[in-house]
């Protein structure tokens, strides 16, 4: 399915939409070059290179629709609303994270907006995003569910049984593949036997769309498109946006199972950023004025984040078992 042109959406959702797809390379790019100077703790994966993917899908959702989200999380964070500093907090293990920075960078959730959480257990969104969808089943309001996985993390015996389930239960639930290629360090057709997950979705009577990942507009039509199907109970659909991934699977990767210049060309020549900048319509000034907020706005979470305390001691079981 090919989708092109900006004519049918307004400018204000224009205008979102890039400051939130910058908001993620610039966050993205922060803490790739703050974990190479040892200033970011933890395991990290970055999101820099897919950010059409995420913004032009929750560009149609509302708080009340809810996500679930891989280890490469903080791009499908940013796109749902979830507050930068908290984050950045989160992610240096800090007191005011969005976790109570007991969670960091793999854990990231906010229910009030709708967004279920990262995963650090690959597939594992699959289950979690059926139940969300059938409470709003359920609920008959009208809202939905979106689950994103990677080409990997779809091979996953718990996201087959999950559209399996979803399919029989006819939840209004979307399943996300963001296919750049890889499956940590192994190509894709390495680990999977068809080369559209159009054809698996169908396997399990599910309808099917793919479009390139790198193009906003072409993600934004589809993705409405599936998510109306899905508001007037038309089941549950797969979106398989073909993207890729600047930075290693985690941050350390060296990425020498990559052709050589392949990263060099993906900055270079498939930069949904500067294809959306040079498509939307938005003027020179307007993407500046963007650039310099989202600029100010990542440098002062990570300066609030570096003075904030860790957390207190006495609250290290908060949170971790359930009181009934």
């Amino acid at each position: 399915m090919q989708h092109t042109g900006k004519t049918d959406i307004s400018h204000d959702i224009l205008l979102s939409a890039y400051r939130r797809m910058k908001t993620i390379r610039t966050f993205e790019n922060r803490l790739h070059e703050d974990f190479k100077a040892g200033i970011v703790p933890g395991f990290t994966h970055l999101y820099a290179g897919q950010e059409a993917v995420a913004v032009g899908i929750c560009s149609h959702l509302t708080d009340q629709d809810q996500i679930a989200s891989t280890h490469r999380g903080h791009g499908h964070c940013i796109a749902k609303g979830v507050d930068v500093m908290a984050m950045m907090k989160e992610i240096h293990g800090r007191q005011g994270g969005i976790c109570k920075g007991k969670g960091g960078s793999m854990h990231i959730a906010d229910l009030s907006k709708g967004m279920l959480g990262a995963n650090g257990i690959l597939g594992a969104g699959a289950p979690l995003a059926c139940g969300a969808a059938l409470a709003d089943r359920l609920e008959g309001k009208g809202h939905v569910a979106v689950v994103f996985g990677g080409d990997g993390g779809v091979n996953e015996g718990a996201v087959l049984e999950s559209m399996n389930l979803a399919s029989v239960w006819k939840l209004p639930l979307m399943f996300v593949v963001e296919n750049n290629g890889y499956a940590q360090s192994t190509p894709q057709h390495r680990t999977t036997s068809v080369s559209s997950y159009e054809d698996r979705a169908r396997g399990f009577g599910m309808p099917a769309v793919t479009v390139d990942g790198l193009d906003f507009f072409a993600v934004y039509r589809a993705a409405g498109e599936l998510i109306a199907r899905m508001r007037a109970r038309g089941g549950p659909v797969l979106l398989e946006c073909r993207t890729v991934r600047f930075y290693g699977h985690f941050e350390g990767d060296t990425q020498r199972y990559r052709p050589a210049g392949d990263v060099k060309n993906a900055w270079e020549e498939r930069d949904c950023l500067r294809r959306f900048a040079q498509t939307s319509g938005l003027s020179p000034a307007e993407l500046e004025a963007v650039d310099r907020d989202v600029e100010q706005l990542v440098d002062a979470s990570v300066q609030e984040a570096l003075k904030a305390p860790h957390p207190a001691l006495n609250e290290l079981h908060d949170g971790v078992y359930v009181s009934y």
